[in-house]
């Protein structure tokens, strides 16, 4: 049987490879080669536009749980995330490119997958099709999108960090070492500040020009990817307490006043992105600012922070908790437009659309994973019709519906166990059913 993906993001390139293993002739869609949004550098699949952290590698955090899941349903971009990692600590973090490369070259040498280098911009209901089209989504498609929804988009800006050149951070007085972590060397650079050199920055990026938003947007942003200039506006401590917080970053017995952390961005150990950097400044803006801090006065920046305007469906009103469509059953909904938020969440979302449209065309009862699992609970947050207006949210334990009356202290391990329990009866029940 034939069917259609829309997007070879995270999700998309997740829910094609599925299908595909799974028997189904996959139609690809992707319209990068031709036309791509000025957020995207290359022309690769599974690119990842912010950070390169898919975050904690703890299998008793949140996110932790989501990719042990994933992985144990045999995720393609779990697979290309341990094949393609960079050291960064107790997080999950990759080379980009390499990560972004081995996911195109999966998804170009499967030969149940034809792709097809073009925009789609018409959604045919009688075709089975997974819409991964992303946050970025405009144009005909997104017309599309809200004749099928027919209700009103969405939308929250996102931000992202600049990248540096590794060479060209003075290490006179940067040093490495991990937030929390005195004893390790660890995998971060860090570059320390005192209270004037703080101050002097702080008053900087008050003044710092931004880049113009839309006049018919208003500026939204989701708490999660929030532009370090916009928490500065909200107080003086704001930064001291978020992204440039000094705690654990004691060096030759001196404790800094505040901090700026850079993260390996690819294997190479080249290029370094700045955490929780992400921001909407001009460029000559973000170049005057960051060399106010020492070890960066002669920062080269390889990839400036940009902002970009992401769209997302009310999905409460539109879809089940599986990403189908509740009027139109043939089509699934998966990824960042869906509502879900981050990397991982994406992508688990991409999976598991793939695999209960999987089911649906196979004319069997949809497994589904109910909310004491995380791939579930987050189908379930994004569909729970009492939300009026939904919010982007990442994988978190607040969404997680499972009783407990034990030990507080074992509460988390209570529910990995039982999580990663289900998926396994899961997985088997997908077997039987030949999938």
């Amino acid at each position: 049987m034939r069917v259609r993906v829309i997007g070879a993001g995270l999700a998309g390139a997740e829910a094609a490879y599925q299908l595909a293993n799974r028997g189904f002739s996959v139609d690809l869609y992707e319209q990068k080669g031709i036309k791509r949004h000025e957020a995207f550098k290359s022309d690769l699949f599974g690119e990842l536009l912010c950070s390169n952290s898919l975050r904690s590698n703890d299998p008793y955090s949140a996110v932790g749980l989501l990719k042990e899941e994933m992985r144990m349903l045999d995720s393609l971009i779990m697979e290309a995330a341990e094949t393609n990692k960079v050291e960064a600590g107790k997080s999950l973090a990759v080379d980009r490119e390499l990560f972004a490369q081995y996911i195109t070259d999966k998804i170009r040498k499967h030969p149940n997958i034809n792709i097809i280098n073009e925009e789609f911009t018409t959604i045919d209901e009688r075709i089975p099709t997974i819409i991964a089209a992303g946050p970025l989504c405009e144009g005909p498609l997104s017309s599309e999108l809200q004749r099928l929804c027919a209700k009103e988009y969405l939308y929250f800006y996102d931000a992202v960090s600049p990248i540096v050149e590794k060479d060209s951070i003075d290490f006179s007085s940067a040093y490495y070492k991990s937030r929390y972590d005195e004893e390790s060397v660890g995998d971060y650079i860090n570059c320390p500040m005192n209270r004037q050199e703080f101050d002097e920055f702080y008053r900087a990026v008050l003044s710092a020009e931004k880049i113009k938003v839309k006049e018919m947007d208003s500026e939204v942003y989701f708490e999660g990817c929030m532009p370090f200039e916009e928490m500065a506006r909200r107080g003086y401590k704001t930064l001291l307490f978020g992204p440039m917080k000094p705690v654990g970053l004691e060096h030759d017995g001196i404790k800094p006043y505040a901090v700026v952390q850079l993260r390996k961005d690819n294997v190479s150990d080249t290029l370094y992105n700045i955490v929780g950097f992400q921001t909407h400044l001009t460029f000559p803006e973000q170049k005057r600012v960051l060399s106010l801090v020492p070890a960066l006065k002669n920062v080269s920046i390889v990839r400036y922070g940009v902002m970009h305007r992401n769209t997302y469906i009310n999905s409460p009103r539109v879809l089940n908790d599986h990403y189908q469509m509740i009027n139109y059953p043939k089509i699934f909904i998966a990824g960042q437009i869906s509502g879900v938020e981050g990397y991982v969440e994406s992508a688990a979302s991409g999976l598991y659309a793939a695999l209960s449209m999987a089911q649906y065309l196979n004319s069997s009862d949809i497994e589904k994973l109910g909310p004491d699992t995380m791939i579930g609970a987050m189908a379930s947050y994004i569909s729970d019709e009492h939300i009026e207006k939904l919010v982007p949210m990442n994988a978190n334990f607040g969404i997680f519906k499972l009783e407990y009356a034990g030990d507080r202290k074992k509460k988390k391990i209570f529910f990995v166990e039982h999580a990663l329990a289900r998926i396994k009866e899961y997985k088997e029940k997908l077997a039987c059913k030949g999938l």
